[in-house]
């Protein structure tokens, strides 16, 4: 079992299909593709977010606080054994900044440890430390599997800047049933077919390069949280159903 941390700030933007089209080849001369795009290809990220019964968590999030933290069970592959590995990640937004610790287990640690309270035995100091944080997490509220997340995404380092990351978003798809990872994935699509989710991650200030291009393509800052969207599209359609305007 690993752990890693990751600390940045995280810009998003909305993208149609022309300015996703004129904005890739320009990238190619400032970054290179992450290691995880083979031969330039997408890799898909599937995902189960974690909440109360009345979605207090994502509640709370799309409320902006000074400080909001999710936990989420993340695939890179659909699993198709227990022993397939997922990641356990507690994602923390403080004043903005963005902090995210996660831990590698098979899958069938994860569900025992998320389902049944059973933690995951080793030994590594910081292994233990991130299982503490989540354990922590889980008993301070009462969660179950929520929300199915999954995606296709592209992204890219900067050739001079390990730290610039950028990421591209597609086919994001969600549900409220079936919610196990090796299900695969089916369900909703959050975002217009020909729309682009584009997540600008950095430690520091936005390299000025990348702002003029922003600028001539006319791509401007808006926020877009996957889980707090796919929440208030939920609301509209409980409120739909129900012909009432306070089921969330």
């Amino acid at each position: 079992m690993a752990i890693k941390s990751f600390q940045r700030y995280e810009k998003k933007f909305i993208l149609d299909e022309n300015q996703y089209n004129a904005l890739i080849p320009i990238l190619s001369k400032y970054m290179n593709p992450d290691k995880f795009c083979k031969f330039g290809q997408n890799y898909s990220i599937y995902n189960i977010y974690y909440d109360t019964d009345d979605n207090q968590i994502i509640r709370h999030s799309i409320n902006k606080p000074y400080y909001k933290e999710k936990l989420r069970l993340r695939s890179y592959s659909i699993p198709t054994s227990k022993d397939d590995k997922v990641f356990l990640e507690l994602k923390k937004k403080i004043n903005g900044i963005v902090n995210k610790r996660r831990a590698t287990l098979t899958l069938n640690e994860a569900y025992k440890f998320l389902e049944l309270g059973k933690r995951p035995e080793t030994s590594d100091y910081l292994n233990n430390q991130v299982l503490n944080e989540i354990e922590y997490h889980i008993s301070n509220h009462d969660i179950h599997p929520t929300v199915y997340i999954s995606y296709s995404r592209k992204a890219f380092f900067a050739k001079n800047d390990n730290d610039f990351r950028i990421t591209f978003d597609s086919n994001i798809i969600t549900r409220r049933d079936n919610l196990f990872l090796e299900d695969g994935s089916f369900g909703d699509r959050l975002l217009d077919k020909k729309h682009y989710l584009m997540e600008v991650k950095i430690l520091g200030a936005i390299p000025v390069w990348f702002t003029k291009i922003l600028s001539d393509l006319e791509i401007y800052n808006t926020h877009f949280s996957k889980y707090g969207n796919e929440y208030m599209r939920y609301c509209l359609n409980k409120n739909y159903d129900t012909g009432r305007k306070d089921v969330c």
